[in-house]
């Protein structure tokens, strides 16, 4: 009996100990996303979607593309989607083919930069030039971790400049719209740099990664053993980067924002729980330009493809503040 009983904690003790390292590891090195047969068919005709493409790898290897509207060409179904419903909000709009301002567009996790083409197409029909880049550790890029913004934070500056300087355009204004991860990614670079960004726009994005991981543990494993997983998951992370999970805290850069943000969050995300986005948005500071969204019923992977019109929203919000 005894020997049993010793075998059958050996064999927890390996299942919890895989199941750490696999967690872990998937927050450091996340599955990477295949190019997919809806963006090949964006791709491979840029011009029924309204835009021209423009791709190009940094100089330090990140692999970047710029989307523009295509002047003399009508905007793509989805880009004139968004400004029919802006017009219906007695919205002044700049007559299609127009550039008021660029935007970068920050993926979520396990997510690549073709994943915003449709997103582009959007805000391209009402204004903007869009810069996207897959974020170290995803889609194409050479870096092998992803850091949540610690390390990604000077890259969006970076990217747009490099991108200005080689397409001939000016660098400002310029917004930053996240998803997820990449709204950890925008508010690190929007705080360390606040002279630059003109507006910010967070979607089903964390206060701390920890509490994410901890909500997950506990989703599926009960609150002490799911605190046990978030441990042990937290001390492969940073065997790996070298970062701790509990210094990974947006939470403690957003008071530090300057610049209009508008957060939103899903009413029914069970990956990034929407009080982790409302506690971002209480800790903006006091008198900040800023705009709450809750868009209801969306869960984390569907947040941008429910019937509540979030496009416009986001829209509206960067023509208010970045033209």
């Amino acid at each position: 009996m005894k020997k049993r009983l010793m075998l059958a904690a050996g064999i927890l003790v390996v299942v919890w100990a895989l199941a750490c390292g696999w967690a872990g590891n998937q927050m450091a090195r996340p599955p990477r996303r295949a190019l997919q047969d809806y963006h090949r068919e964006f791709l491979s005709q840029p011009a029924a979607h309204g835009v021209v493409l423009k791709p190009f790898t940094a100089a330090d290897g990140t692999p970047c593309m710029v989307v523009e509207p295509l002047a003399g060409v009508p905007p793509g179904p989805r880009g004139q989607a968004v400004r029919d419903q802006l017009s219906k909000q007695q919205m002044a709009l700049p007559p299609p083919g127009t550039i008021v301002g660029n935007l970068v567009l920050l993926h979520g996790r396990k997510g690549r930069k073709e994943d915003y083409l449709l997103i582009a197409e959007r805000l391209c029909a009402v204004g903007y030039r869009c810069l996207l880049a897959d974020l170290p550790g995803h889609g194409d890029h050479p870096g092998a971790l992803a850091c949540y913004g610690l390390r990604e934070a000077e890259l969006p500056g970076a990217l747009l400049d490099e991108a200005a300087a080689r397409f001939h355009f000016a660098a400002s204004p310029a917004g930053l719209v996240g998803l997820s991860m990449g709204g950890a990614v925008a508010i690190q670079a929007a705080a360390r740099h606040p002279g630059r960004w003109s507006a910010l726009a967070v979607i089903s994005s964390f206060d701390t990664l920890e509490n994410v991981a901890r909500h997950q543990g506990a989703a599926h494993l009960g609150s002490f053993l799911g605190d046990l997983w978030q441990w042990g998951a937290g001390w492969v992370y940073q065997w790996q980067t070298g970062i701790p999970l509990a210094s990974i805290r947006s939470i403690d850069v957003v008071p530090r924002l300057t610049m209009p943000t508008l957060i939103a969050h899903g009413s029914a995300d069970r990956v990034i729980p929407m009080e982790c986005g409302k506690s971002l948005f209480a800790a903006l500071p006091p008198g900040l330009d800023k705009k709450w969204v809750e868009i209801p019923g969306a869960n984390h992977d569907n947040v941008l493809i429910t019937d509540f019109p979030i496009y416009a929203t986001i829209a509206a919000w960067m023509l208010g503040h970045v033209r």
